[in-house]
C-alpha cells in the first residue's frame, strides 16, 4: 500500500475493515483485534492514529517495541496462529505502522484465553453460538444435518415413513429388513439418520414421529398480508407449519395453491384454471429452500404473499463460492448432501441444478436475492398485472 492510499484509509474513519490505534501495549488488546478480523473478512490496523482521525506518528522506539509485539501476539495469543503482513508508512513527516490481516482460512480463531471475536461494524463482539457451530463445522467439514439430537433415539423415526421411503430407493434393502437379514439401526447408521443409537438432524427433519420436539425453529410461516409490505396492519391468511420436510413442502404449497388466484385460462367459462403463477415454480423454490437452507441458523422458513408480490424467504446466503450467476448458469452445491441425497425420493427434487433455469424459463418475473448481511436467500415472484 502507498502513502496516498492510507491517507485515504485514515480520511474514511473506521469500518468493519479498518481500525486505528494511537499506540498499543497490550498483547491482550492486539489479539481481540487480530481474531476479530480473522473471523470476518480481514482488514488493517493502523497504528500511530487516534481514533478521530490524528496522525500521532510513532516513535522509533515504539516501531521496534510494536514489531516484536506483534510477531509474538500473531504466534503466541492467536489460536490457530495468523500471518499478519506489517508495513511502516511515513504520513506528514511522521511514522505509521500498517498491520493488514487476511480473513482466515482455519476460522474460529480465537484469542490465548478462549475468547472468539468478529467485527460489528467498527467495533468488535463476542461470536454467537450459531456463527461458532458454523465455522467449527465448515473447518472439519461436518455439515449441520449430521448433528445429534441428544435424548433421542430409534424410537422416534417413524418406521412406516422409512419402510415406504426405502422400498422406493433399495428393494433389495427393504426386503431384507422385512425378512429380518437386516435391522432398521444398522440401515439407519449406514444412511446417516442415527449415529450411535441418537437421531441426526436429517433423521429427525425427514423422518421424525414429532421433529418439533428436537428442532423446535425449523417449521415454515405463511403469511398473506393485506398490503405489500411488511407493516400491513392485517392479513388475509396466515398459517404455522410443522412436521417432518415433506409434510412442510405439501403444506406449504397447499397454503399458495388456496391463497393465489386461480384465473381463466380463456373466455370460455368452462374451460379450466390455472394458478397464476406457475405451480411448478413455486414447487421448485420450496423444495430448494427446505432442502438448502442453513440448518445452523435456528430460524424460520417465510412464505409471505402482498398484493404484488410473493416472497419466500430461505435461513442462510448462497453457500461457498456460490453466487446469483453462478445458480442462474446452473451451478449447484449441496450445502446438505444427506437432505438433498434422501430428498429425491420424497420430494420432486433432481438435485441437478437445473431448477432456476426452469424457473426463469417458465416465470420470468422472478428476482433472485442473495443478502450477505441478513444472511437470508430470498425469491420473489412478481404477480401479474392482471391480478392486481
Amino acid at each position: 500500500m502507498n502513502t496516498d492510499d492510507l491517507i485515504d484509509l485514515i480520511t474514511g474513519g473506521e469500518d468493519s475493515f479498518t481500525q486505528f490505534k494511537e499506540n498499543l501495549q497490550d498483547a491482550r488488546r492486539l489479539a481481540e483485534e487480530f481474531v476479530a478480523f480473522s473471523n470476518a473478512e480481514g482488514g488493517q490496523l493502523i497504528l500511530g492514529v487516534s481514533d478521530d482521525h490524528r496522525i500521532k506518528g510513532l516513535s522509533p522506539e515504539d516501531l521496534r517495541r510494536l514489531q516484536q509485539l506483534i510477531s509474538n501476539t500473531a504466534n503466541e495469543n492467536v489460536k490457530p496462529p495468523i500471518y499478519p503482513l506489517v508495513q511502516q508508512l511515513q504520513v506528514e513527516g511522521k511514522q505509521l505502522l500498517l498491520v493488514q490481516v487476511r480473513k482466515g482460512s482455519a476460522r474460529p480463531y480465537a484469542t490465548n484465553a478462549g475468547v472468539y471475536l468478529t467485527k460489528s461494524g467498527a467495533d468488535k463482539r463476542r461470536m454467537s453460538p450459531e456463527e461458532l457451530r458454523r465455522l467449527f463445522a465448515e473447518s472439519g467439514g461436518l455439515s449441520a444435518e449430521e448433528g445429534l439430537l441428544t435424548n433421542s433415539s430409534l424410537r422416534d423415526l417413524d418406521s412406516e415413513s422409512l419402510q415406504v421411503f426405502m422400498r422406493k430407493r433399495d428393494l433389495q434393502v427393504y426386503e431384507d429388513l422385512k425378512a429380518g437379514r437386516l435391522d432398521l439401526n444398522t440401515i439407519c447408521e449406514n444412511l446417516d439418520l442415527v449415529r450411535s443409537g441418537v437421531l441426526t438432524l436429517a433423521g429427525n427433519l425427514l423422518f421424525g414421529r414429532e421433529p418439533r420436539r428436537f428442532s423446535k425453529s425449523f417449521y415454515i410461516q405463511c403469511v398473506y398480508f393485506n398490503g405489500n409490505d411488511l407493516g400491513a396492519t392485517s392479513f388475509l391468511s396466515k398459517d404455522n407449519f410443522y412436521g417432518t420436510i415433506p409434510t412442510l413442502y405439501q403444506q406449504a404449497l397447499n397454503f399458495l395453491r388456496s391463497n393465489l388466484r386461480r384465473p381463466q385460462i380463456s373466455k370460455a367459462f368452462n374451460e379450466q384454471s390455472e394458478l397464476e403463477i406457475p405451480e411448478a415454480c413455486l414447487v421448485e423454490v420450496l423444495v430448494n429452500a427446505l432442502l438448502h437452507r442453513d440448518y445452523f441458523i435456528n430460524a424460520t422458513i417465510k412464505v409471505f404473499i402482498f398484493e404484488h408480490r410473493v416472497e419466500i424467504r430461505s435461513p442462510g446466503k448462497l453457500p461457498n463460492s456460490l453466487s446469483i450467476p453462478k445458480i442462474r448458469s446452473g451451478l449447484s452445491i449441496h450445502r446438505n448432501p444427506i437432505l438433498s441425497s434422501i430428498g429425491q425420493y420424497l420430494l420432486p427434487y433432481s438435485g441437478l441444478g437445473s431448477g432456476i433455469q426452469r424457473v426463469e424459463r417458465l416465470y420470468p418475473d422472478v428476482e433472485w436475492n442473495n443478502d450477505q448481511e441478513k444472511e437470508e436467500f430470498c425469491v420473489t415472484f412478481l404477480r401479474p398485472t392482471k391480478s392486481r
